[in-house]
């Protein structure tokens, strides 16, 4: 990959004291995760169907017909029913999407009659795409939408909790809650992304929290065991300086990949329409605080804590920081 020009921008060595910063950046990360926690309450989370209820349609036309999906959206978009998904599938009798078949959903607000809206918007679509049949009308009530949100927060708690498990399992319990800090950071904030933009909080938002979760992991577990391996290494260097000496080791690494991944989501939130726009923005933000977590979350973590340097009958070896060799 070297013969990418881009690729050449980044230092072969780089000698970035990052452990001098960790007590701002730790001041930083305490303050955004406060507000984020705090936003989560008021105003909250913008709920979406599958949250908060309501009610979804199979709408569809002749094989052979498209059903213009920017002009369903926009119609029923416009009796004011909230949140609207709208998304092309594929016909029950053949299983292909020939642009004839789609889903909506929309929301029933409070008070009102489920049927009396069912028929608005079935009255509304008619209108404006022309006579289509309907079918598989279904209405999601609080009570189940209430069981999916709390089904949810379990499925985030747990792949927590099983993260921390295989740190502690592979290194050390510092390591462990250095990781598990720096995940909970990275899902907090991104909370505090999808309140500040208002972006719609359904499954497909969990689903790209998990996401978060799994590739801030990988990037924690990548620092760490350079870490490991430069502590048995270096064993008289001071600690902050072998964090240093891991992180910049590790650098062009992380960076080359955070970047692929983002301009592969970038692509993703321009052209892949409003249903995945949410989803591409939420992992987009969690790659960054991902890597910025690795550096500034988990590693200070292990400096407060402190670590055994390990028994292995290796010669100590002095080193300079600007002498790192590249990954």
């Amino acid at each position: 990959m070297t013969w990418w020009p881009l690729i050449k921008i980044l230092p072969q060595k780089t000698n970035f004291h990052f452990v001098k910063y960790a007590r701002p950046a730790a001041f930083l990360s305490v303050v955004l995760c406060i507000a984020s926690i705090v936003a989560c309450f008021y105003p909250g989370l913008n709920m979406g169907i599958d949250f908060r209820g309501g009610a979804s349609m199979e709408v569809a036309k002749p094989a052979g017909q498209v059903i213009a999906l920017d002009d369903l959206r926009a119609t029923v978009g416009e009796i004011g029913l909230g949140d609207v998904q709208v998304q092309g599938i594929a016909r029950r009798d053949t299983n292909v999407d020939d642009g004839s078949t789609a889903i909506v959903r929309f929301q029933i607000p409070d008070g009102q009659d489920q049927t009396a809206v069912v028929n608005q918007v079935e009255a509304a679509i008619t209108q404006a795409v022309g006579e289509v049949g309907y079918s598989g009308v279904s209405v999601v009530g609080s009570k189940v939408s209430g069981e999916l949100f709390t089904s949810g927060l379990l499925a985030l708690a747990s792949a927590v909790v099983l993260m921390f498990a295989y740190i502690w399992f592979r290194f050390e319990p510092q390591f462990g809650f250095g990781a598990v800090a720096g995940l909970l950071h990275d899902v907090v904030l991104t909370f505090g992304l999808i309140v500040l933009f208002k972006l719609e909080f359904s499954l497909n938002m969990v689903a790209a929290i998990l996401t978060v979760i799994g590739y801030s992991m990988n990037d924690t577990v990548v620092v760490f065991d350079r870490l490991r391996e430069n502590l048995r290494k270096y064993k008289t260097l001071p600690l902050g300086e072998v964090i240093d000496l891991s992180l910049n080791e590790t650098l062009s690494r992380t960076i080359i990949t955070g970047v692929t991944a983002v301009m592969v989501l970038a692509a993703l939130a321009v052209f892949g329409g409003e249903a995945l726009f949410g989803f591409s923005i939420a992992l987009m933000f969690g790659i960054i605080v991902g890597t910025y977590s690795s550096i500034y979350v988990g590693a200070p973590i292990i400096l407060l804590w402190g670590v055994k340097r390990g028994e292995i009958a290796e010669e100590a070896k002095p080193v300079k920081l600007g002498m790192a060799s590249r990954p």
